[in-house]
């Protein structure tokens, strides 16, 4: 049976709850709900398993903060013995804009702490990932309050319907491949 590794990038506590840093714990989550499962405390990580459509779906929301992520995913990798390709992880991207998603192979971390630890821990930036556009908006000085900020409520019904096509993305990502994928989701963008 394929297996899949997905993991959702946040960082655990009330405080970080569905900020602009979290969007990849919210994904993950929305895609374990939609599927019945429940998370788990376990080894580094809350932890989801189910099968979908035939395969062995592994979800991860890393309980070792943003930074120290690469752990969880190395660890959970290795121990569920899953082939680097079948991993997805899901991400807030600064450069993009609150309207897009982005699809990726492999790619630099730009900047991207958890992106970070994951390569050192891997020692490769070739894994799957999909960026989630948080935007750019803040003025200088001010990243670090911006990440960490709640959604606005204009852009509320935007982060929805994204939050909705990312765990369709999550889907597809398992039933058709990175490439098709990508052909699907690149181009699009969302509108209020």
């Amino acid at each position: 049976m394929n297996k899949y590794l997905i993991v959702g990038l946040g960082n655990i506590g009330d405080e970080y709850s569905h900020t602009r840093h979290n969007i990849g714990f919210d994904v993950v989550n929305a895609f374990v709900l939609k599927n019945n499962a429940l998370f788990k405390q376990d080894r580094l990580a809350y932890r989801a398993e189910f099968k979908w459509k035939g395969k062995l779906i592994v979800c991860i929301l890393p309980t070792t903060y943003m930074n120290l992520s690469g752990k969880a995913f190395k660890y959970w990798l290795d121990k569920e013995k899953i082939e680097i390709e079948n991993t997805l992880t899901i991400l807030d991207d600064l450069s993009l804009p609150v309207d897009k998603l982005r699809l990726r192979p492999s790619g630099s971390h730009a900047g991207h702490n958890g992106l970070k630890d994951i390569e050192l821990m891997l020692g490769t930036n070739n894994y799957p990932r999909l960026r989630f556009g948080i935007g750019n908006n803040f003025p200088k000085g001010m990243q670090a309050d911006f990440v960490l900020s709640k959604w606005s409520s204009e852009e509320l019904p935007i982060i929805k319907q994204k939050l909705e096509k990312s765990v369709e993305i999550i889907e597809q990502f398992i039933t058709m491949g990175i490439e098709r994928t990508m052909n699907l989701v690149n181009n699009s963008s969302f509108k209020q």
